[in-house]
């Protein structure tokens, strides 16, 4: 609940920290929807980007570990 700005805008967050924010995949989402019901002032587009680009790159490592522990993953589990 606190890592993701749902019972808070991420409006009462310094600047700085907002990109940092950004990484959390959700956060863009939340914040674009804020946007969009609720008429908030500020649109996400920036933060949209930073989450989407951490949400690929999240796809992109988890696919290469899943593929690099394939072999021994079923031994594993």
């Amino acid at each position: 609940m606190f890592a993701t700005p749902i019972a808070y805008p991420s409006s009462l967050l310094p600047q700085p920290w907002r990109t940092l924010y950004g990484l959390n995949p959700l956060a863009g989402v939340i914040e674009g929807f804020r946007w969009a019901l609720l008429g908030t002032s500020t649109r996400p587009g920036l933060m949209i980007l930073v989450s989407s680009f951490a949400a690929v790159g999240l796809l992109v490592s988890g696919a290469y570990y899943f593929r690099r522990m394939e072999k021994t993953f079923a031994d594993i589990v």
